[in-house]
């Protein structure tokens, strides 16, 4: 409650306190120094009662907000009580099962909730950012729209809803730059400034939407096109994703995940008829993207070490109660292996490297510029642009240079081909696994 002037505050503060009041009849000592007589009990106003005598104001909760169009309206107004939906519940089997219903379990989540850093609470807001967003996206992205336009329409929407943190402490924000990458480009393409490309019905384009909360990262993935020739592989990548979120949870090694997604994925084909004249058609085999992953997320680095491979793999490592993942597939209908090309435009600060040593002064600020805005988390020319910094491609490639700054160009597979991207990301909480990002869309 804002209290519009001392003597309310006064008021409030007495109400807290609780009154004594005299019994009727009673003479009560005001010096404390009357022993002699009998002192009564006194008793305590109730709060209630402070209110009904007009000494109080009562407390009015605030109305929850709606959301607009397009969605500006920050989370926070429309859960005012602080509580945000849970994903998609999925309780563990076999030798797990025990875990739905272990006390020990139970209590280790609730200690989490009760951390405001790990309460699942900044997670869930993040989730319910994302499927606001990308919601509204989905339904507004057309053919003859620029990239800046689309990106601009997801990440204004994302800084709204999430009511992103400005101060430099980095409580909420994106979670990175928003994906956008079309066609045989699988990923790590966002829009420069001076980016002219428009989207065409032609194009399949994959978004790829970050959103944080206290650094914990829902990151989650959609494709969009309109050729119906490539439904298949729209089907096969999605059906691939679910089948990697199914198959994931406590203790399972990620190898055994990447083969079964292949399984799935590489079950599809694709039958594109001839454009340039000629009878038939041409059927493509649907292939995973073998030098793609998955990958856990650790609190503001969306790659946390732990990769998840989306084809057969020896790898043994497993997942670990209290870790996050993001399972994303890849598919596509060229060679399933993608290389680096093209103009860059996502960044991220190297955390391992401390206090490097700088020459060049320009390096120095637009270092701490970095460290201020983004910390750990990955950014674009963008993003650097919207803080007020400008001529800094001299300073940026020298950060780059010296590893202090890691660059991530496009990747792309095979010119002409096709790609597709799904993505979801759970938690492998002590009792029950949680697809925080899951929606109605997807």
């Amino acid at each position: 409650m804002i209290v519009d002037s001392a003597k309310d505050q006064v008021a409030d503060e007495t109400v807290d306190k609780v009154d004594d009041v005299e019994e009727e009849g009673e003479d009560v000592p005001k010096d404390g120094n009357d022993a002699s007589k009998p002192k009564k009990k006194r008793k305590r106003k109730t709060k209630a009662q402070a209110i009904a005598e007009g000494r109080a104001k009562e407390e009015v909760k605030p109305e929850p907000a709606t959301q607009s169009e397009p969605p500006r309206v920050g989370l926070t107004k429309i859960f005012v009580d602080g509580v945000f939906p849970e994903g998609e519940i999925c309780e563990y089997l076999n030798d797990n099962s025990y875990r739905t219903t272990s006390a020990e379990k139970k209590q280790l989540e609730k200690l989490a909730n009760e951390n405001p850093d790990e309460t699942y609470q900044n997670i869930r807001r993040a989730a319910e950012v994302h499927r606001q967003v990308r919601q509204y996206a989905q339904k507004t992205i057309r053919p003859g729209m620029s990239m800046i336009e689309i990106a601009n329409l997801i990440e204004d929407g994302t800084r709204a809803l999430v009511e992103e943190d400005t101060s430099g402490k980095l409580q909420s924000g994106i979670g990175f730059p928003t994906g956008l990458s079309l066609n045989s480009c699988a990923a790590h393409y966002t829009p420069n400034s001076n980016d002219t490309v428009v989207l065409k019905e032609s194009d399949i384009m994959k978004v790829d939407i970050g959103v944080h909360v206290r650094g914990k990262i829902c990151d989650s993935a959609f494709t969009v096109h309109w050729d119906r020739n490539y439904d298949p592989l729209i089907q096969a990548v999605k059906e691939a994703t679910n089948t990697g979120v199914r198959e994931a949870g406590i203790d399972v090694r990620v190898g055994d995940i990447g083969a079964a997604i292949q399984e799935v994925m590489e079950s599809y084909e694709v039958v594109v008829p001839h454009t340039d004249g000629r009878v038939g058609s041409t059927t493509y085999p649907v292939k995973a993207i073998a030098n793609l992953t998955g990958h856990n997320i650790t609190p503001y680095r969306i790659h946390g070490g732990k990769s998840v491979p989306i084809v057969k793999s020896h790898d043994q490592d497993k997942m670990e109660e209290g870790e996050y993942f993001a399972i994303e597939t890849f598919g596509s209908t060229g060679r399933g292996r993608v290389v680096e090309s093209g103009e860059v435009s996502h960044y991220a600060l190297n955390p391992g490297i401390k206090n490097p040593p700088l020459r060049l002064e320009t390096a120095k600020t637009l270092l701490k510029t970095i460290q201020k805005n983004f910390g750990t988390l990955p950014w674009c020319r963008r993003y650097l642009e919207r803080t007020g910094t400008s001529r800094y491609l001299l300073a940026l490639n020298n950060l780059v240079n010296q590893g202090i700054v890691q660059d991530y160009p496009p990747l792309y597979d095979a010119p002409g081909s096709m790609t597709a991207q799904f993505e979801h990301t759970f938690l492998l909480r002590p009792t029950c696994k949680e697809i925080v990002s899951r929606g109605e869309d997807y």
